[in-house]
């Protein structure tokens, strides 16, 4: 996650990020996509773990916007769907998208929900870098991904609006805590299922 210039000491956005900071930094070993040897067999690899992490991912938090259509609309939740992306990137890498996923527990509430997508919203901020890296690298010069930056252009603004829902929720009594413990174990989980690809944890 990038840092959030706006926090203040009591900030959500603070919280999460210092909360989830050693998380965080789990999941960026694990893929290690930056690395300047990435190859083809293993950007595949890494992109079948994401995709069934994200299916999976999108599928609690269907269950929570058909119970909460109002917050999940206010996070315009609908434009922010990525796993149809993984899958395209990975058929145009010419292999089959995931199979499996990862069993994920429910989203239970909003903050639960914000929690969640605080993880899958700020990988689209780290994926503007990998996508420059990737378009660097010989072995994937006549492949254009689009799922680690979806919004392009807007993907400064799709961020901003996610952190201004997130800050109103807290203002309105959501519960940061659980925001941050949803954060947590969702990290977690994707560095968990992002391991068998072979990188180090």
């Amino acid at each position: 996650m990038a840092a959030d210039d706006e926090a203040g000491g009591g900030d959500v956005l603070r919280l999460l990020r210092t909360g989830t900071e050693a998380a965080h930094e789990s999941v960026e070993r694990t893929l290690d996509l930056l690395d300047p040897g990435l190859d083809r067999p293993r950007l595949t690899a890494v992109l079948t773990r994401m995709h069934g992490f994200w299916r999976a991912a999108e599928a609690t938090l269907d269950g929570w916007a058909t119970r909460c259509p109002d917050d999940a609309d206010a996070v315009t939740w609908s434009a922010r769907r990525r796993a149809g992306l993984f899958a395209d990137d990975l058929v145009a890498l010419g292999a089959t998208p995931a199979g499996t996923e990862p069993a994920l527990p429910p989203v239970t509430d909003t903050d639960d929900a914000l929690g969640r997508l605080y993880v899958l919203e700020g990988s689209t901020l780290g994926g503007t870098f990998i996508d420059r890296h990737l378009a660097a690298l010989p072995a994937l010069s006549d492949v254009r991904l689009r799922a680690f930056s979806p919004y392009g252009a807007q993907t400064g603004a799709m961020w901003h609006a996610f952190r201004r829902v997130t800050r109103d929720r807290v203002a309105a009594g959501g519960d940061a805590e659980a925001m941050l413990s949803a954060a947590s174990d969702t990290f977690r989980a994707l560095a968990d299922w992002c391991r068998p690809t072979g990188v180090a944890a």
